[in-house]
């Protein structure tokens, strides 16, 4: 059997997809052995040893990619480091502060290739820099390290793919090119024909990919009707642009001679337009993915190859992961993919009477059976991005697909084209931003329809693929009865056999606390992690744990008054405003946290150790400190007690400080833990909350090994990532995310040490 290109294809896709689940890489001289091995395959001659060659070559070539990033990612994590770089984007710039995304391609005079990415920050610019620029900077730069939870957004998982694993501060720098690149000039030229319109972050980030400055609600409201892949540059856009090209070169071709009209030059256009709109939106990688893309299939029409679209869909799956491995870590590229699958699916599968394909007075069936299908096939998608559904984003695409497609986007592109004539250029900006006046009017009401769905919503999810092939082979005429039980396993509720008794969940907030307590779906919260401006750990953590795990707080402890402890609490005030929250300070609405205390919940035993009353402000040692017991097994929650409370307990409640786990109180700081404290309590393992790059240098090195010396177990957030205990009947067990809940290769500790090692 001779080989093919689907052959080749399907070898290269498969050699590169374990790298998305990969806990570690291969060792080099492992490499060097599959390299070997798959040179000794191909040399047999016999097909199947010839597929089992470039699987391996495929794999070795991915794991090379993955190695070279993590090995640049520890080289230029420094202190100091002297390197030569290119401005690529502005995150944010004002007279004080200015953030940006920069490309590294010398450091410490050795050229970095292939460029690293990496986010920086400079306070007190001596001078406005702007994309394009070239500078010789002295920087401190750290991996980017993510806060790993369960249902979380995975930043480092992001920076991996988009190959800007790096983030840091300039110390000083000098300015060897101070002229802005073009790109950035159309931008500025641009953006002051808009800014005092409606919809400027929406206008410019369809303009030239800079959608860094949208607002939180504006990006949420999109994402829960199912509308975000219109208002960023995706392959959509780009195929459009590519349509834009076409058409009007199609046009020109009328006055043209007709022995100089060929369909090459409309799909060379094409192809140019496209990648004129790429480089616009700053050649960023999911732009580039979708060029790469329509460049296969414009070759594969100048060629003259008829294939069909899986095919087509086979080889560009394959280019993108061939030409960088790392991809294959995007969600994007996976949006993009199935996306594109679904469409090639549901017209084959489940496609309109012959009738109605064509007309225009069927138009509008035609464009409802492809939204439904789109609403449909998505569905897992959806789920595994973003966790949860809308069944109202069905009318919300067949809404704003058409306007944003057949109107904003060219309007926004003859506004790029017409720059020169700003009288002109003003106009279509307006009129772009009425009409997005226009997509956005329902999209209010459509997002009361989104529905949050916990990690088991997979299997319901992925009913719509299912129902297209059960209709499509008639299944439901000849087996029904297999059909329903089929759509009741999916729904129904599942009972794992290694589910616990109860759990309490540690999670990873940086530096700070929140801990989940968890009982038959039941959920109490101590603690809500920090706050910051514009955000907050319940928003970005807390929630989406909830979420994840189908999770509706009944109550919430808070254990003191400091902002890292409190941070999250209005967020989650207002998405659950019947919760009742008990602390140890006085606040409107706040139930009492004081010692001698107990209830039961769920058939769990709290008591409540410390403090002895309420006060105005509650400072470390005036922590709710609380003890939660089965009949079994126990777990001490602290807070941030110090050292006097800590003699405070043991002269009040010595007899009942005695459990299983203990939360390290004050994130191991060295004001608490005192022996005296931790020979009462006798835990067997500790849990830490605590930020890799704490500024506070936190857990301490000494109260570490004072743990360890006591023959305690420790665990941090910093090193592990949320920090799960699950109490069985016989036993309890922990797991860290990073080390078993998801091991990855791109999660494990990289780059400098931390601070607080």
């Amino acid at each position: 059997m001779p080989l093919s290109i689907n052959h080749v294809a399907l070898c290269a896709i498969a050699g590169i997809l374990p790298l998305g689940f990969l806990p570690a890489l291969p060792a080099a001289t492992t490499l060097y052995g599959i390299v070997l091995a798959g040179w000794l395959l191909w040399l047999t001659r016999a097909p199947g040893c010839r597929l089992a060659a470039i699987t391996l070559a495929a794999f070795a070539w991915g794991c090379l990619c993955a190695t070279q990033i993590l090995q640049q990612t520890s080289v230029l994590s420094q202190p100091r480091a002297i390197v030569r770089a290119h401005i690529v984007s502005i995150h944010h710039a004002d007279s004080t502060r200015s953030r940006a995304v920069i490309k590294i391609t010398q450091a410490g005079g050795a050229r970095v290739f292939p460029p690293v990415y990496a986010a920086v920050s400079w306070q007190s610019l001596p001078e406005r820099w702007c994309a394009g620029q070239r500078w010789k900077m002295m920087i401190k730069l750290r991996p980017q390290h993510s806060r790993l939870n369960e249902g979380g957004f995975d930043s480092q998982r992001w920076a991996v793919a988009n190959h800007q694993p790096l983030v840091g501060r300039v110390i000083k720098a000098k300015v060897e090119d101070a002229r802005c690149g073009l790109r950035q000039r159309l931008i500025d030229s641009a953006a002051g024909r808009f800014t005092d319109l409606s919809w400027p972050a929406i206008l410019l980030a369809l303009a030239f990919g800079e959608s860094r400055g949208m607002p939180e609600e504006l990006r949420l409201l999109l994402q829960q009707t199912g509308t975000a892949h219109l208002m960023a540059i995706s392959g959509l856009h780009i195929s459009l642009a590519a349509l834009f090209g076409w058409l009007v070169a199609r046009g020109g071709q009328f006055f043209l001679p007709l022995r100089l009209v060929s369909p090459v030059l409309p799909l060379a256009v094409s192809w140019l337009s496209a990648a004129g709109y790429v480089w616009i939106s700053g050649v960023n990688f999911p732009a580039v993915r979708a060029l790469l893309a329509l460049s296969l299939w414009i070759l594969l029409r100048m060629r003259g190859v008829h294939c069909g679209a899986w095919q087509v869909w086979l080889w560009c799956v394959a280019l993108i992961l061939v030409t960088d491995p790392l991809s294959v870590l995007s969600s994007s590229l996976w949006l993009s993919c199935l996306a594109v699958a679904a469409l090639v699916f549901w017209f084959q599968w489940a496609p309109l009477p012959p009738r109605f394909q064509s007309g225009l007075r069927w138009a509008w069936l035609r464009w409802l059976h492809l939204q439904c299908g789109m609403t449909l096939l998505l569905l897992p998608l959806q789920w595994g991005l973003f966790h949860g559904v809308n069944p109202l984003s069905l009318p919300a695409n067949l809404w704003a697909v058409p306007l944003v497609s057949f109107i904003t986007t060219p309007l926004i592109l003859a506004a790029i084209c017409l720059g020169m004539l700003p009288a002109v250029s003003r106009l279509l900006w307006y009129l772009a931003d009425q009409s997005l006046t226009l997509v956005f009017w329902p999209l209010a009401p459509l997002q009361q329809g989104w529905r949050e769905l916990a990690e088991t919503g997979i299997l319901c999810s992925i009913g719509g693929w299912l129902a297209v092939i059960i209709w499509r082979f008639g299944w439901w005429h000849t087996y029904r009865l297999n059909i329903v039980v089929l759509a009741a396993l999916l729904l129904a509720p599942r009972d794992r056999a290694d589910r616990p008794r109860w759990r309490v969940d540690m999670l990873d907030v940086g530096h700070g606390l929140a801990v989940s307590v968890e009982r038959d779906g039941k959920a109490l919260l101590y603690d809500t992690g920090a706050g910051w401006q514009g955000g907050d750990i319940g928003k970005a953590e807390i929630v989406p744990y909830l979420a994840w795990r189908g999770l509706t707080p009944e109550g919430i402890f808070l254990s003191h008054s400091h902002q890292d402890h409190i941070g999250g609490l209005g967020t989650l005030k207002r998405l659950f405003p019947g919760v009742p929250v008990s602390s140890s300070y006085r606040s409107p609405g706040h139930l009492p946290c004081l010692r001698g205390q107990q209830w039961h919940w769920q058939g769990l035993r709290f008591s409540v150790l410390w403090p002895p009353g309420q006060v105005k402000k509650a400072g470390n040692d005036d922590s709710c400190v609380i003890k939660i017991e089965d009949g079994t097994f126990s777990i001490l929650l602290t807070g941030d007690i110090e050292a006097p409370a800590e003699r405070a307990l043991l002269k009040t409640a010595r007899a009942r400080l005695r459990a299983d786990i203990l939360q390290v109180p004050h994130h191991g700081s060295k004001t608490s833990s005192t022996r005296a404290f931790l020979r009462a309590v006798r835990p067997t393992a500790a849990l830490a909350s605590a930020g890799r790059f704490s500024p506070w240098r936190l857990p301490a090195p000494a109260i570490r090994e004072r743990y360890r010396r006591e023959g305690v177990t420790w665990h941090d957030t910093a090193r592990s990532g949320q920090v799960s205990i699950h109490f069985y009947d016989t036993h309890w067990m922990i797991k860290g995310y990073r080390e078993q809940i998801m091991p990855r290769w791109y999660h494990q500790w990289f780059g400098v040490q931390a601070d607080n090692e």
